[in-house]
């Protein structure tokens, strides 16, 4: 169990720091959540043997530390002084008009995200980021499957209510059959 944790904090550096960078906003408070996140792994390893899954219990990690992060030390600082914004990193090769899209799209997604409250935030993060199930989100935030459900469903229908990403969508779908085109 000790080698699957070291493997899974090497090879799962850049899913926790997405991770803590999605949930906190800031990229330097991200990369002191997932330092701090992979120190209390270590120290806690001998735990694993009554864990069933490590995957979900990691990311449990990484989520309390960005919750003590948030609790300890943001709210005694103006989060936008000298703020690092999140940004879209264009994939290799892609030509520019196509990384300038994709970058506002993410832009404007990442702007949504931030808006949802924490309770909401972080279990769509752990969903469409990471990649967990449902069982997997409620192990890893210490919650029901039902309320992980529930919380993804508000989620859900906030994000599809928001301004700029339903001007989003709205761009992406060119005149409906019937419309008058110009």
């Amino acid at each position: 169990m000790e080698q699957e944790l070291a493997d899974w904090l090497e090879d799962g550096y850049v899913a926790s720091f997405r991770t803590a960078c999605l949930i906190l906003g800031n990229r330097a408070d991200a990369e002191e959540a997932v330092q701090d996140a992979y120190l209390r792994a270590w120290r806690f390893r001998d735990s694993l043997s009554a864990v069933p899954s490590i995957r979900p219990w990691l990311y449990r990690v990484v989520v309390n530390a960005c919750y003590s992060k948030l609790r300890r030390e943001i709210p005694h600082r103006d989060r936008r002084a000298g703020d690092e914004p999140l940004h879209h990193v264009p994939a290799p090769g892609a030509d520019p008009e196509t990384s300038a899209a994709q970058g506002e799209v993410a832009e404007t997604v990442l702007a949504a995200l931030q808006q949802l409250p924490l309770s909401l935030r972080v279990p769509v993060v752990l969903r469409y980021y990471a990649d967990l199930s449902e069982r997997d989100i409620a192990l890893a935030i210490g919650r029901r499957p039902g309320t992980v459900k529930s919380r993804l469903h508000e989620a859900r229908r906030r994000l599809a209510a928001d301004p700029a990403l339903c001007a989003l969508a709205g761009a992406g779908e060119g005149p409906r059959s019937g419309e008058a085109g110009s």
